[in-house]
């Protein structure tokens, strides 16, 4: 799938040999790490090019034509303590075309009970934490009163852990919620309602340490951190035409189709960046691409063991599309238990879908069905959706296809922390960014501008450059 939206094809590479002397970067990527870091280069008075091998900016967060409509690759969503891809919204002029809800609301549909369909809601109020979620968790009617009390000791304890502690990494966040009195029922009905979403794997097969960060950040730094942010318009106007716009003014030399084959330190003491048929010079290069491209792009040296990249696993998500006759959901998102089905959200305006509703399912984990075919997972949701959507019975289905994305995140089992590499390289000038890198959080849009953040700052470091126009979230980064 190409989306090209935004996109333009400038010709052939110039060799920066040509160019007046000063400061050049090239960042090779240009997925949200990527034009993060650019952005921050270029907005501190480094000459940036930015190379990305796709007809499109955007990275994994992207959006495709099909037929009359506009389709995002997979669903994302963002909280409102992700203070980086907010920053990023507003660099790229998009925060309104992105908002965040008011205030947590989640409409979580049980379908397991014996007495048929229920519907409950994961909310906060307006006080403080932890009392923000505690109405919401007392009448939470997805489990029982102990299991809401053994909740909210579990909550305390988690709250109580240290971040910074790197025996966290080594552990797996069921273990933990089990030690912690935490039904498999608890752990289902909230634990993995939250944590598969955000990280993209079940409690057991999760980091203790970057599940923590999850919650301790979401639900437990402040009332209003779990807030929940989507884009009203196709991802591709957001991360593609809105970013390049933004990197055009900013003066960035933007080249998609434009894949990077070696990146090496020439005989100059400069950095020698080599696509098909030419070569640019550069003083410092951020690897803003995937930790197997990563990989191989690496000079010898570069790090210590740059064999950890590859054992950096990976988790793929799937989704599903559905466009019905007519409006079968009547709130924006909602979340299912007792199901197949883990998010349905309305992609219907944001699509440019005229009649009937477009329904777009978020399946993470989904190791099991990524490469089932298109005939039978119709098969398998289509029945799912008329069990937890009453209005979908009897509807028409316009339309049902499936996006797949086998590596849409790195894998954040236990002891993944330890092989995450900082931005810093021992090959001067050159620079790692991407959501697999050691940010502190998992494979987030978050995550990524964080990282561009981070390598950017580096890059300015070493360049003597000042760090001034940086946002102020890069220290965590």
């Amino acid at each position: 799938m190409t989306h090209g939206n935004g996109t333009r094809d400038d010709g052939p590479l110039t060799d920066v040999s040509a160019v007046p002397a000063g400061r050049h970067a090239v960042v090779v990527g240009g997925g949200l790490a990527g034009v993060t870091a650019a952005l921050a280069l270029a907005d501190a008075g480094v000459r940036v090019t930015l190379l990305e091998g796709r007809p499109r900016l955007g990275g994994l967060a992207f959006s495709f034509r099909r037929g009359d409509l506009t389709v995002d690759n997979g669903q994302h969503v963002y909280l409102r303590c992700c203070t980086a891809y907010r920053w990023f919204l507003d660099r790229i002029e998009g925060t309104a075309l992105a908002p965040v809800q008011e205030r947590l609301d989640v409409p979580v549909v049980d379908l397991a009970r014996p007495e048929g369909r229920r519907l409950g809601r994961l909310r906060r109020d307006a006080l403080p934490v932890p009392l923000h979620l505690g109405r919401s968790l007392a009448t939470y009617p997805h489990l029982s009163l102990a299991e809401r009390a053994r909740v909210g000791r579990a909550a305390l304890a988690l709250k109580g852990l240290d971040l910074t502690d790197p025996a966290l990494d080594s552990q797996d966040f069921g273990s933990w919620l089990t030690a912690h009195g935490q039904s498999a029922r608890a752990v289902e009905a909230l634990w993995d309602l939250v944590g598969v979403a955000t990280l993209n794997a079940a409690a057991g097969d999760a980091s203790l340490g970057l599940a923590a960060m999850v919650f301790k950040t979401g639900l437990l730094s402040d009332p209003g951190a779990a807030d929940i942010g989507w884009a009203r318009v196709p991802l591709g106007e957001l991360h593609d035409r809105l970013a390049r716009k933004a990197l055009d003014s900013a003066g960035v030399r933007t080249e998609v189709r434009t894949r990077v084959t070696s990146v090496f330190m020439n005989g100059n003491g400069e950095w020698s960046v080599q696509v098909p048929g030419e070569t640019l010079l550069a003083d410092a290069v951020v690897l803003a691409v995937p930790q197997r491209e990563a990989h191989e792009l690496l000079p010898p040296g570069a790090l210590d063991a740059p064999g950890q990249l590859l054992e950096i696993g990976t988790a793929p998500i799937l989704n599903v599309h559905v466009i019905y006759d007519r409006k079968v959901l009547a709130t924006p998102f909602l979340t299912a238990l007792g199901t197949p089905v883990q998010w349905v959200f309305d992609r219907t305006e944001a699509s440019g879908l005229k009649n009937g509703q477009y329904l777009a399912l978020s399946q993470s984990t989904a190791q099991d069905e990524i490469d089932t075919p298109v005939a039978t997972l119709r098969e398998r949701y289509l029945p799912e959706l008329e069990r937890l959507l009453p209005r979908a019975r009897g509807a028409e289905v316009k339309d049902f296809f499936v996006t797949r994305e086998r590596t849409a995140t790195f894998a954040p089992a236990p002891g993944v922390g330890r092989l995450r590499p900082g931005a810093r390289t021992k090959a001067p000038g050159l620079y790692l960014a991407g959501a697999w890198t050691a940010t502190g959080w998992p494979a987030t849009m978050e995550s990524a501008v964080r990282s561009g953040v981070g390598a950017a700052g580096a890059a300015l470091a070493a360049l003597g450059r000042s760090r001034d126009r940086l946002p102020d979230f890069e220290e965590a980064a």
